[in-house]
């Protein structure tokens, strides 16, 4: 359930974009009213908002507002790639301020892996992220708004889902039993 409460505002986006025969602005305007009340939900359900959240809810308002006040679409476009950057460089730069990587920050206490594994899970997590924010680039500059709103909806979250199956898998291969403290 949390998955489309997250996918929420996307979710709405694309099907504005297909209703409104292909409307960049109405679409745009969908998703940042969507992520403001997707926002306040959260806000009512947890009297918190995690920073990811509001970051990405910041650069949804500021890139959909240029978007629609300049009436230039490739703002909203860039939010893809900008969001993914920021992304990739928190993770990889975690470690630095966190003094663990930020996968291990966000998943140590249900898991227990080496701290190699954590290394490792978290810059592929950066790089993930990072080539998303290329290939949404590489798709806005030479694709069509159809090619380029259908990669944003099936294709970021087909690829989200596939290397999280390949990090599971990874992960799997690597969880050790937690130590008890007890003698046997």
């Amino acid at each position: 359930m949390k998955i489309l409460f997250d996918l929420f505002p996307l979710i709405l986006f694309f099907i504005a974009y297909k209703i409104s025969g292909s409307d960049m602005f109405v679409a745009t305007g969908v998703l940042m009213a969507a992520t403001v009340v997707q926002m306040s939900i959260n806000w009512w359900r947890h009297r918190k908002l995690e920073k990811m959240h509001v970051v990405t809810l910041v650069l949804i308002l500021v890139f959909g507002g240029l978007t629609l006040l300049l009436h230039d679409e490739s703002f909203i476009k860039w939010k893809v790639s900008i969001i993914n950057w920021l992304f990739g460089i928190v993770f990889l730069l975690s470690p630095l301020f966190l003094r663990k990587p930020l996968v291990e920050h966000m998943m140590g206490s249900a898991i227990n892996v080496a701290r190699h594994v954590w290394a490792r899970l978290n810059l592929s997590w950066a790089l993930f992220f990072l080539a998303i924010g290329f290939l949404n680039l590489y798709i806005m500059k030479n694709f069509s708004n159809d090619a380029w709103v259908n990669f944003k909806f099936y294709g970021t979250i087909g690829l989200t889902i596939l290397f999280m199956i390949g990090q599971f898998i990874y992960l799997a291969r690597h969880i050790q039993p937690e130590e008890t403290g007890e003698d046997s």
